[in-house]
């Protein structure tokens, strides 16, 4: 088998050319943002208050990496913990008022360069790669479920 030719290298380098472009755009712009900063504060829009925990599951981030992240956005002022009144223990992540300015401020650019994503790739062609890649992704799942070495 010729590994080069197989659905991972190629959806791994443009993942990693997404993220470099969206770097890149983001620097012109001057603003001290990332792709997964973005893609929390796009979470947090649209679940504002929910638990840390459950930020967890949808953004499909380990515990540990999303308490980096939260630390990160809350020295830049973007995103605030507040303990639950009821647990102690469980915080809820809030959009500041500065998110969500720079929330509405990035969307445009973000819808813009996935638009420009699509220019020339047909809508019977995206919706034809989306469900190869939900296969791949429930083939992960799978694999995870019955353990990394596993057939």
């Amino acid at each position: 088998m010729d590994i080069e030719n197989t659905l991972a290298p190629w959806l791994g380098r443009t993942m990693k050319m997404i993220d470099n472009h969206i770097q890149d755009v983001f620097y012109e712009m001057d603003l001290s943002l990332t792709k997964t900063q973005w893609v929390l504060l796009k979470k947090l829009k649209e679940k504002n208050g929910v638990p840390q925990q459950e930020l967890a599951f949808l953004t499909g981030r380990d515990k540990t990496s999303l308490t980096r992240l939260i630390n990160t956005m809350e020295k830049k002022s973007l995103v605030a913990r507040i303990p639950s009144k009821s647990d102690r223990r469980i915080n809820h992540i809030h959009l500041t008022k500065k998110g969500e300015l720079l929330f509405k401020e990035t969307l445009p650019i973000m819808e813009s360069f996935a638009k420009s994503l699509q220019e020339n790739i047909s809508k019977e062609e995206i919706t034809q790669t989306i469900e190869v890649i939900k296969k791949v992704q429930e083939n992960l799942i799978r694999k995870s479920a019955k353990g990394c070495g596993s057939n």
